[in-house]
């Protein structure tokens, strides 16, 4: 094998960028989430409570809380921080409410 056959570097290795398979520094956010996140929002506040857009954001959360609590109630518990008590220091009592 002669010297300059053992310095010759595979055509795909020079066209890899230097930070290659690093991934995103800390605390870069996933910009298909952050757009997923938007978009959710955005169609939350045009539909509102009536599917009309009225309430903007918090109608739809009042529709939401009215016709499907349990979904309501599953993002409550996305939202509320995790630190927080109750009465007494005791844990928290969530009621909802319906009303016909």
């Amino acid at each position: 094998m002669s010297a300059q056959a053992s310095k010759e570097v595979h055509p795909a290795a020079r066209r890899k960028p230097p930070a290659a398979g690093k991934g995103r520094k800390k605390g870069t956010l996933n910009k298909t989430t952050g757009l997923l996140k938007e978009a959710i929002i955005l169609a939350a506040q045009n539909t509102g409570k009536d599917g009309d857009g009225k309430g903007g954001l918090v109608g739809y959360c009042e529709f939401l809380a009215a016709s499907e609590p349990k979904a309501f109630a599953a993002l409550m518990g996305k939202v509320l921080p995790m630190q927080i008590v109750g009465d007494g220091e005791g844990p928290i009592q969530v009621v909802i409410r319906r009303f016909s």
